[in-house]
């Protein structure tokens, strides 16, 4: 018998909602069908602006909260039609909501995320586990990154040094090395400031095959800029977002440069794959086994990011998670089904050496 959980994920790139049906039984995690339904425009106009300015309205707040709470509930309901799915068997619905604000260190450490779960839950009749990331931040964690549990529960492996790499907006990775403590943590941008660049002169979303930034040279002065960053020297645990890495961040490195926009772009692609192979660099391997790098998120479908950690990691297989059965784009919202079931069944979700945290917890809200 099935025991079916439904993900939900909208993340840094604010591009969609990416939802999957998944099945957890007799230990195996088997994903079922998957969508993505657009983020509109007028939301994703707001939210930008939101993160840009780290200033808002209480009821400009109050009112995102509510359309996306609104957005997932519809999605999900569409996603259930057009799969045939009854929603008397689907146990929960896990949605990670919409980060406007991470800030896990300081004196008063918190974390945001909107999307009122009341609403989804009301509008699909399915109980919804939300706020994932704040119990974990009580118990003294980052709250961040949170799938590295899930990639150890489908991806460890005692013959092979393993490191899962999502490229979503932030880069972040997980870290599978036999006998050792999993640790995951944010390597810096991933998609977010590649996206934002091109959307300021293109007018795109996106730069679609790394075509653009192809057109254009790295320089390396700018490079060197952009990596003295305090980020990048801090020890793990670590997360970042929208909040550090946006483009008034990149504005104010460029003040003394003056290149061509396309020289830009090639520029902060080489800028997040230097930074995320200068941590796998450092990492401590089992030399006799083989070294594969699974890279999921969307930047696993530029080419030019994989072709440049191929080169500046020679040890390592750059492989998609497609190869290892899961689709690539998935990913996360399967790790948030996942994450659901967790905390249906009380189980620990977090991992303290990844997080920080000071004990393993069930993550999550239940809101029926």
């Amino acid at each position: 018998m099935q025991n079916l959980y439904i993900g939900v994920m909208s993340g840094t790139s604010m591009d969609g909602v990416d939802i999957a049906l998944v099945d957890i039984s007799n230990g195996k995690i088997t994903a079922i069908a998957s969508d993505c339904y657009p983020m509109p425009t007028e939301i994703k106009t707001r939210l930008l602006t939101l993160c840009t300015s780290k200033q808002t309205k209480l009821q400009d707040l109050g009112e995102l909260d509510h359309q996306l709470g609104m957005l997932y509930a519809k999605s999900i309901n569409q996603f259930i039609t057009q799969n045939h799915i009854d929603k008397k068997q689907i146990k929960a619905i896990g949605c990670h909501g919409q980060t406007i604000y991470h800030a896990p260190c300081g004196s008063n450490p918190f974390t945001m995320q909107i999307g009122d779960a009341n609403i989804i839950a009301a509008q699909t009749g399915i109980t919804t586990i939300a706020d994932f990331r704040r119990k974990d931040m009580a118990y003294g964690g980052q709250g961040a990154p949170l799938v590295p549990a899930f990639h150890k529960a489908i991806f460890l492996n005692p013959t092979i040094n393993c490191v899962v790499l999502n490229i979503g907006g932030i880069s972040n990775i997980s870290v599978l090395i036999p006998d050792q403590p999993v640790i995951g943590y944010d390597t810096g941008p991933g998609n977010v400031l590649l996206d934002g660049w091109i959307n300021k002169n293109l007018a795109k979303n996106y730069d679609k095959d790394g075509l653009w930034a192809k057109s254009g040279k790295v320089n390396q002065t700018l490079l060197s800029t952009l990596c003295n960053e305090d980020y990048f020297q801090l020890p793990a645990p670590k997360s970042t977002g929208r909040e550090l890495f946006n483009l008034t961040w990149l504005t104010q490195k460029l003040t003394e440069f003056a290149l061509s926009a396309e020289d830009i772009q090639a520029t902060l692609v080489e800028f997040t794959a230097t930074t995320i192979a200068h941590e796998i660099n450092k990492l401590s391997i089992k030399m006799h086994l083989p070294c594969q790098l699974l890279v999921c998120g969307g930047g696993a479908k530029n080419p030019l990011i994989m072709e440049r950690l191929s080169v500046l990691l020679p040890k390592w297989q750059v492989l998609t998670t497609d190869v290892k059965g899961v689709n690539s784009d998935d990913m996360e919202a399967i790790a948030f089904a996942w994450l659901a079931y967790c905390r249906m069944n009380n189980l620990p979700s977090n991992i303290p050496e990844v997080t920080g945290a000071n004990q393993a917890v069930s993550l999550g809200v239940i809101y029926q």
